[in-house]
């Protein structure tokens, strides 16, 4: 199968010769990634990778990136932190129609990860529960990437959090 996903990285000072940068990519075996780098200092790696499964695409290519790469620091896995244009647009709605669905079903549809003027949702919970609607033709494979690049953010950021603060603060949320 085939997955599409993007890796986006902070370089250091060290790392903002592109040329190198692409080449040494290419020799990990990202030559399946599109560069982009209009940002300075970050990098975005927007991959289509064949593999048996989602999973395993995206950690493969973690792995190749980081042996390329080994001073680089992940800033985010997607698609996996959308708003609801995001979500329209990958289901192929509009966006009049999902906020519409949203505030049909407040009780059921997902909490945000962040609620204001735009607000955020985790892209695996948006599509489990239009799964769960059966009236959306939804990719298989969309739903398999954006479930893995969820769990790579949330590992990456619970990496910032302290085992005995993480025991409390889950205790505490259920």
């Amino acid at each position: 199968m085939e997955y599409s996903f993007t890796l986006k990285y902070q370089l250091t000072d060290d790392d903002r010769d592109i040329d190198s940068l692409v080449e040494r990519l290419g020799e990990a075996g990202c030559t399946d990634a599109l560069v982009g780098i209009g940002q300075p200092g970050r990098l975005a790696l927007e991959f289509v990778r064949e593999a048996p499964d989602a999973d395993a695409a995206v950690r493969s290519a973690l792995a190749d990136v980081r042996s390329a790469l080994p001073s680089v620091k992940l800033i985010e896995a997607s698609p996996d932190l959308v708003g609801l244009t995001d979500v329209a647009e990958l289901v192929g709605v509009s966006r009049q129609n999902m906020r519409k669905l949203m505030l049909a079903n407040p009780g059921s549809f997902p909490t945000p990860v962040h609620e204001g003027s735009a607000s955020l949702w985790h892209l695996a919970d948006v599509l489990a529960w239009l799964q769960t609607k059966g009236t959306y033709l939804l990719a298989k494979e969309l739903f398999d990437v954006a479930k893995v690049a969820l769990q790579v953010n949330v590992a990456k950021e619970g990496g910032r959090i302290s085992c005995s603060t993480f025991s409390e603060l889950r205790a505490r949320l259920g």
